[in-house]
Formats: C-alpha cells, structure tokens, sequence
C-alpha cells in the first residue's frame, strides 16, 4: 500500500484540506501518515507515526502551508527525498503550486500519475558535530549587537580572501530569490548547478557576490563568535576560529509540479514584483484568454448611460 504523509503548518487552519485527504486516499487505498507532533490536529484515518519512521516510511508528502512549510518538509525528507506536493495556506508561494480548492483534482492527477517531478538542489551544512540542510539559503551573522561578521572564505582548501560585513549568505538557485537578491546578489536559474555567496553592507574584503560551482567544497573560518542559520530555523553557534563546510546536494528534494507552464507564468508575475519588470504586451500574455475577453468586452460594452472613456464620479 501506497503511503502518504502530511506536513502541516504550524498555526494556519487546514482541516479542509485534511479531510479532502483522508477521503480521497480511502477511494483509492492509499495509507495517510502524519507525524505526532501533529497529533492533536490530525483526523481519524491517519496513522500517527514518530518522525523517524514518517521519514522511513512515506512514498510521498503533502505539505499544507506556505514556502515555509515546503522547505520544512523537504529538509525533512532529505535524506530519502519523495515527490512532495505543496498546497498553498501561504501568502507568496513560489514553491507550492496548488491551492486549497484545487487539492480534489491534483489528488487526482497524482493518483493517475499525472504528474512530473522538479529536483531541487540542497546545501548540506557542517559546523563540528551540528549538521543542517538548507533548500533556500545558510546565513552568517552576527552574534551581538553592534559586531561585524568576520570570516575568511576558503573554496577547494584554497584561501581566497575574507569578508567583514553585516552578514554573508550562501544561497541556492531556489534561494537566490529571496534574501540573496535583496542583498543585490543575482539570481540565479533554476537549472544552474551553483551556489552564491553574497556579502550583506560589506565593509572591507570581499564586497561583490561570487557564484561558485556545485562541486566546489566550500568553507568559513570565523574570525568572532557567528550564529548561522539554515533556512531560518533555530540558529546555530559558530565559535571564533571554527570552520563551517558548505556544500551542495544535487536532487536533494523533488517537488511535485501538475502543470510546469502554469507554474513558470506564475513565477514570472513574481519575479516581476521582484523588480524584474515586465513589458506591458509581456504582462498581458499571463492573463488567460477568456479573461482577456471578457475585459475586452466590458471595455467595449460600458454600462447603459456610460460612454467608452467616461470616468466614474464625473459628468
């Protein structure tokens, strides 16, 4: 039997979405699995398993939140990565592709095997014996207030010079996106096989972000005592004079896609509020047709007593 585990948000209501599940796997004899730290919330019909056994068992997930709470349960699965199909209880979503109202038929589509997989590449984290994993990026910053982030940068065991910054970020091509970007850092394609490291307000060193390879070992030794988080999560310490290893894992996590077109002229919308603007004939090609249309009417169609051009509120 097929078995599918649930990832939930933290706060957000999903009860809806919890219940669309629950029956739809009875139809079609397939196990729903859910972890118990969400016990209290979960329905019946749902095995409720230790967090080990949900990694060992699942043959995939669904995640019923926002990017937040795809990015927890592809950190969660990364060590035997499954298809994991976001649901959108978010506000951005550049992960997640369904929302709550489609779930029926993307459920579906998944049991019929309509659907392809998105590999998305991880960066594994070591800082002595504290492992991490991080989808978007790894951030190192200050320990206290009023202190610089000091580290030397090192890439293949060579020593290649140093930043002295607010902070550094190493991000992915999935991260590059997000706070990367806002740092002035480039965003990079999807399909890239790299990393980038980006200095936040440098100071001295190095001050412009360096894009490296997927299979450069890269390392930083800080100078001051660091706190580094993965993704956001509870930060790490870095001690001053300790290494922190940064390296990327190809196909670390496999995003359920029902639609790979729809999904890319979602991501161009955002991206163009990212200040990647769009032209306005560009724009237009995202509408779907029949919304075209109907505007198209209304333009040329006004209400009775109003002219094409005429401005509400004026006479």
């Amino acid at each position: 039997m097929i078995s599918v585990g649930l990832v939930l948000h933290p706060t957000r209501a999903v009860d809806q979405s919890l219940a669309t599940i629950v029956d739809s796997a009875q139809a079609d004899s397939v196990r729903v699995v859910g972890r118990a730290v969400d016990r209290p919330r979960l329905p019946d019909g749902v095995d409720v398993v230790s967090e080990q056994e949900f990694r060992r068992q699942v043959d995939g997930v669904v995640a019923l939140g926002g990017d937040g709470t795809m990015l927890g349960a592809m950190r969660l699965m990364v060590e035997r990565p499954v298809p994991i199909l976001g649901v959108n209880y978010g506000n951005l979503g550049f992960l997640v592709e369904v929302t709550p109202a489609g779930l029926p038929a993307a459920l579906h589509r998944l049991a019929e095997g309509d659907y392809t997989v998105e590999p998305h590449a991880g960066m594994g984290v070591t800082a002595g014996d504290q492992k991490r994993c991080a989808f978007n990026d790894v951030v190192l910053g200050r320990a206290g207030p009023g202190r610089t982030t000091n580290v030397d940068l090192t890439v293949n065991e060579v020593h290649y010079g140093y930043y002295r910054a607010d902070a550094v970020i190493v991000a992915t091509p999935t991260g590059s996106t997000a706070y990367n970007y806002s740092a002035g850092g480039p965003v990079l394609s999807p399909s890239s096989n790299a990393m980038v490291v980006t200095p936040v307000a440098p100071m001295s060193g190095i001050s412009r972000p360096v894009v490296l390879g997927g299979d450069d070992r890269v390392a930083f030794r800080a100078e001051d005592e660091l706190t580094v988080e993965a993704d956001g999560t509870e930060p790490m310490h870095l001690p001053a004079g300790e290494r922190l290893s940064v390296h990327l894992q190809a196909a670390a996590a496999q995003v359920v896609r029902l639609s790979v077109d729809d999904y890319a002229n979602r991501s161009r919308v955002r991206l163009s509020l990212l200040d990647l603007p769009l032209r306005p004939d560009q724009l237009l090609e995202l509408i779907p047709l029949e919304l075209r249309r109907n505007v198209a009417a209304a333009i040329e169609s006004p209400p009775e007593g109003r002219r094409p051009g005429d401005e509400p509120g004026r006479r």
